[in-house]
């Protein structure tokens, strides 16, 4: 599983990041996190506001900083 973070490095992006990788733990799946922060890739997903998160290329959250226990629900909606 691939997760990404999108964003231009903003403290709220930096926040999204620490999440992600504290739910893949609290998962304990195998996940690789990674942080997007090239515009005109970002600018391909569609989204108007930063931070996203995105799970296998799947758009699930943009403009706001889940919490660890949000993006680990978000998660185990697309493993079903």
């Amino acid at each position: 599983m691939v997760i990404k973070i999108l964003g231009t490095g903003c403290r709220n992006c930096v926040r999204l990041e620490k999440n992600a990788e504290v739910a893949v733990k609290d998962l304990g799946i195998d996940a690789e996190v990674v942080k997007e922060t090239d515009m005109e890739k970002i600018v391909e997903y569609g989204i108007m506001s930063t931070p996203a998160l995105v799970v296998d290329e799947k758009v699930l959250s943009s403009g706001k900083v889940l919490k660890p226990d949000e993006i680990v629900r978000l998660i185990k909606g697309t493993n079903h």
